[in-house]
């Protein structure tokens, strides 16, 4: 059976599609469009008219490439950015009279629990870990061990949210700074609240910043970067580029290997936010999960249609 995964991002649409046999998964295709839908209207809550028509065509091409690959089973979801906006029902039934497509809008609690289910698939959780995953409009936490999901939340601190809100200065000025860790630290109680109790030993990061991180690690090191699927990050050597990355100009970080442009200034908020939740809860491990929200939705159609 072929099967296929669409996550619409609030930066980037992603597809995969995959053939699965009984409980085994082989990726056949991947892709990523820089649709950049939450563009210019996050902090109004609505998905401009020139981010509409880019997120139609992105799903256009999609739909051609879902008919090339005959796929048998398609769920696509939609996150933040539509979750959010005041015509993202308009988008979903836009996408659905252009492509055939139907988009399942899902909320923060079930985004959360797609991402426990793509980086549980990868085997890396060993004890006690809270898994982050730091996209566009939201960033989703969840406390699990291997076995079992104990907690999760999805917050509206994405990376292209508070970078619209907050981000007024180049490099970034210590009032922007405080401003965006005061937010966040005014909205994150529950959580450091339930990593008091539970004690998480590691912090995983899902895809997006986090390969950024393990890719800019690597070509500092002098390291082939390669196919990156997980890795555990030296976290004295994170600390230096983090400094780097808050002190740099956008000229700066444009130039800095192994960071796309779409991350050029987001890449700074993701840090920001990475190194409080390491200051506050102590966590000392820092790791990367490749696996993210598309291949927990992919799990999840295996989870269905197995047996």
């Amino acid at each position: 059976m072929t099967a296929a995964a669409i996550d619409l991002g609030t930066n980037t649409f992603h597809l995969i599609i995959a053939e699965l046999n009984g409980k085994n998964i082989r990726v056949v295709y991947k892709t990523s469009i820089s649709a950049q839908l939450g563009e210019g209207g996050l902090t109004d809550n609505i998905i401009q008219p020139k981010a509409f028509e880019r997120g139609l065509l992105a799903l256009e091409g999609f739909a051609e490439v879902l008919q090339t690959h005959q796929v048998d089973l398609l769920k696509a979801t939609a996150t933040s950015a539509v979750r959010n906006a005041s015509n993202g029902a308009d988008f979903v039934q836009g996408v659905k009279e252009r492509t055939g497509i139907d988009i399942e809008v899902i909320s923060g609690a079930e985004e959360a629990e797609y991402i426990f289910k793509g980086v549980q698939a990868t085997g890396m959780i060993q004890g006690t870990s809270l898994v982050m995953d730091i996209g566009g409009g939201s960033t989703e936490f969840i406390l699990c061990n291997s076995t079992s999901l104990l907690w999760k939340k999805s917050y509206d601190i994405g990376a292209a949210r508070l970078l619209q809100a907050f981000f007024k200065s180049d490099p970034l000025s210590l009032a922007d700074k405080e401003a965006i860790t005061k937010h966040v630290h005014y909205l994150l109680q529950d959580l450091l609240e339930i990593c008091k109790q539970h004690q998480p030993e590691a912090l995983i990061g899902s895809a997006g910043a986090f390969e950024s991180f393990a890719t800019m690690l690597k070509i500092r090191k002098g390291e082939e970067v390669g196919a990156l699927t997980s890795a555990t990050l030296d976290l004295e050597a994170y600390r230096e580029l983090a400094s780097a990355l808050i002190r740099s100009t956008h000229a700066e970080r444009e130039q800095m290997p192994g960071l796309i442009p779409l991350r050029v200034d987001m890449i700074v908020i993701a840090t920001l936010l990475v190194d409080f939740i390491l200051e506050k809860t102590g966590i000392n491990q820092l790791r990367l999960s490749t696996n993210d929200l598309k291949m927990g939705v992919l799990q999840s159609l295996v989870d269905e249609h197995a047996g």
